[in-house]
């Protein structure tokens, strides 16, 4: 295996691996703290670090049963002209889960209905934890195919996850303090979920759409909202130097007045 490392194209099949599973990170880390907000608050970060743990252990059980993902690229289901595959099935499962979920999430987030967390914090955590697992797996599967293209080495595979798992469980809690701290930004999570979920079930049914798109629409977005936050900031500034600048005249006058 340590032959396997000191070879220069081994480097660039991991760095390209590597970079892959951060885009996969990405989403996870997101749809992680989402639905971690259900949980009371001395479970969330626990709960967060489990959610990454069943995330990385999905991915490597996936990479180890390469020889059954791959026969769910066979037709499976015939529908007039349209031939569903095993990979299309669960791709469409879960993107109308995360589609529902997300959705619901959004817009319990805009009308501001008050959520109450479980009375059973165990079971509370079960199935937030499943729910993890289960998008994680349907994240997961474009990603291991995409990766057996690339490499039959799993061990290069499995470094990538891992090296990207630290990652994650380095940016998790940046990323939830971000998100809760800034209402734009939880809107911008939740909605990039809905956009997901649509894509999985589009990619399901063989409309193959650039995810590239809805990666810039969110940078743009999240640019925007950074502009806008720099922008109240600098309201708030304005208004504090404005507040200062009326009470100061008051305080010199009453102070002429008492000297008189």
């Amino acid at each position: 295996m340590l032959e396997l490392f000191m070879q220069p194209e081994t480097w660039v099949v991991f760095a390209t691996l590597f970079a892959l599973e951060l885009v996969l990170g990405v989403d996870n880390v997101v749809f992680i703290s989402v639905l971690c907000e259900r949980l009371p608050l001395h479970q969330r970060k626990m709960a967060r670090n489990l959610g990454i743990a069943l995330a990385v252990a999905a991915r490597i059980g996936l990479v180890f049963s390469i020889s059954w993902v791959m026969s769910l690229t066979q037709p499976l289901l015939t529908v007039g002209d349209l031939s569903l595959t095993g990979r299309a099935l669960i791709m469409i499962g879960g993107g109308a889960f995360l589609l529902a979920k997300s959705g619901k999430e959004l817009w319990s987030w805009l009308t501001q209905v008050e959520t109450h967390h479980s009375t059973h914090a165990r079971t509370g955590i079960v199935v937030v934890l499943l729910q993890i697992l289960a998008i994680d797996a349907v994240f997961s599967m474009d990603s291991v195919i995409t990766a057996v293209g690339l490499t039959k080495e799993v061990p290069i595979m499995v470094a990538a996850i891992v090296s990207s798992a630290i990652v994650m469980v380095l940016i998790v809690e940046k990323v939830n303090k971000v998100v809760n701290e800034y209402p734009g930004f939880k809107t911008l999570a939740l909605m990039f979920l809905v956009l997901l979920g649509g894509l999985l079930m589009a990619e399901g049914f063989n409309l193959h759409i650039n995810k590239g798109y809805v990666y810039f629409a969110m940078a743009f977005g999240m640019v925007m909202e950074l502009c806008h936050i720099q922008l109240r900031k600098k309201q708030l500034q304005h208004a504090k130097a404005m507040s200062q600048h009326v009470v100061l005249p008051e305080i010199s006058q009453n102070r002429l007045l008492n000297q008189s």
